[in-house]
């Protein structure tokens, strides 16, 4: 099929359906429902797990999508959305729940396109990051709701302020060209965060996730890193203190994604704002310090856009409908530009799997790791790169890797052993690749101005 009638393609088969979620606003116990009323209906290709409790001990509900629920598969990669960060942000909550639900009745009814993603990523959905603060914000009514009633957590926190500032650490490390991967975390970062804060930390230091958006409301636009300006005498003008980060023309990409894929985002002219193909660096915008974004992309592997999806931060029941046809598309749209780039194992003469192999692009000063099997993915866009795989007792390995515009490049690495410095015995676990392991699998079944990220 010709490159150009993809998109079509897919938008023709995403508009075959509708999702059959309500479509209206869910408390607490009614958003619950629906996820395992999700998960009864697909039981083999989804599980529903809590990484924590609000201030409040209400559950934070992961629903996860996969062909083998609650297994990571070696080369297969992780995606999540995290809705209702800000608790009076309420349209992503809605939107999760309706791509939920939509992708289960696809998969049900064959849908090869659902159905391919199912079975080559593990998608992970949190509905709401911030369930106390939406119940702040839903008990207003919606002819009263204040423009922040609600928007902070049970103890007055604002969740997008409240990570830890590693771009503090970079930028005054040296150069913006420092270290910006894996920073290390303060020893008192725990006594700093709150409870919701702190499951999404361990949360997302427990999977190897390597594409992710958080969904907002109060404007329309995708915002990409970094949020943080490098000078901060900057911080109150507006597109001006543009900070990109080392993958800055992959966020673009992404952000166009997104953004072209929705019904009217790429316009540009929303909510008495205008951003260029409907993007923005965060940064040029306004800047942000301790946001969730800019944690992502230096404290682990995962590149994480912002999504702005309203200008009413909590619409009107009656206009969710709208809202779902015009970012369908874009929501299962954005999670295919995970299959990019390239990705592989890492493994040493005995075919076991390198955890921790930091895998460098020449030009990008930007690492990513291996995961536990051994197994790694790099997000990049077409071209011809050089990348180093190097592991503490191993001797490093380079490569010529090139992308092309589809699927991921498959580029494995085997590591042999430094001959100065013996590496540490590996025990014979389950990161034993073989063969079999590097093969397809088969599949067993069938803002306003003024508005705050």
């Amino acid at each position: 099929m010709a490159g150009w009638l993809r998109p079509l393609a897919g938008t023709l088969l995403l508009l075959e359906v509708a999702a059959a979620v309500s479509f209206l606003h869910h408390r607490y116990e009614e958003m619950v429902r629906a996820l395992f009323r999700v998960q009864s209906e697909c039981p083999y290709v989804t599980r529903i797990y809590s990484i924590g409790r609000s201030v409040e001990g209400r559950h934070l509900y992961v629903l996860e999508f996969s062909d083998y629920p609650g297994i990571h598969e070696p080369l297969e990669p992780e995606f999540k959305y995290v809705g209702n960060m800000h608790g009076n942000e309420v349209l992503g909550r809605e939107l999760l729940l309706q791509l939920s639900e939509f992708l289960c009745e696809e998969y049900r009814r064959g849908s090869e396109r659902v159905t391919r993603l199912l079975h080559d990523t593990r998608i992970h959905i949190m509905p709401s990051m911030n369930p106390d603060g939406y119940e702040v914000a839903a008990n207003q009514g919606p002819d009263a709701i204040g423009y922040l009633t609600g928007r902070n957590n049970a103890n007055g926190v604002d969740l997008n302020r409240n990570f830890p500032d590693l771009n503090t650490f970079m930028y005054y490390s040296g150069e913006i060209s420092g270290p910006n991967h894996h920073i290390p975390l303060p020893d008192n970062w725990k006594s700093q965060v709150e409870p919701e804060t702190l499951a999404v930390i361990q949360w997302i230091g427990s999977y190897n996730f390597v594409l992710s958006a958080n969904l907002h409301g109060g404007a329309v636009v995708a915002n990409y890193p970094y949020d943080k300006s490098q000078d901060q005498r900057f911080r109150s003008h507006r597109r001006t203190a543009n900070t990109p980060t080392p993958d800055d023309k992959l966020f673009q990409k992404l952000a166009k994604t997104y953004s072209y894929a929705h019904g009217w985002m790429h316009r540009g002219w929303n909510c008495g704002d205008y951003f260029v193909d409907g993007i923005t660096n965060g940064a040029s915008w306004y800047s942000l310090s301790k946001g969730m974004q800019d944690f992502n992309y230096l404290y682990t592997n995962c590149f994480e856009i912002t999504l702005e999806l309203s200008c009413n931060k909590f619409p009107p029941k009656e206009d969710l409908e709208r809202q779902w046809m015009a970012n369908r598309e874009a929501l299962v749209a954005f999670i295919e530009e995970i299959h990019q780039g390239i990705k592989g194992m890492v493994t040493d003469e005995n075919n076991n799997g390198i955890a921790g192999a930091v895998i460098s692009v020449q030009g990008i000063s930007h690492d990513v790791t291996s995961g536990e099997m051994g197994d790694y993915f790099r997000l990049l866009l077409p071209g011809t790169y050089t990348v180093t795989a190097s592991a503490e007792g191993y001797q490093p390995q380079t490569v010529a890797a090139t992308v092309g515009p589809a699927a991921a490049s498959l580029v494995h690495f085997q590591l042999k052993q430094d001959v100065v410095k013996k590496a540490p015995e590996r025990k014979a676990s389950g990161t034993r690749t073989n063969n079999k392991t590097l093969q397809k699998k088969v599949v067993p079944r069938a803002v306003r101005r003024g508005t705050q990220r």
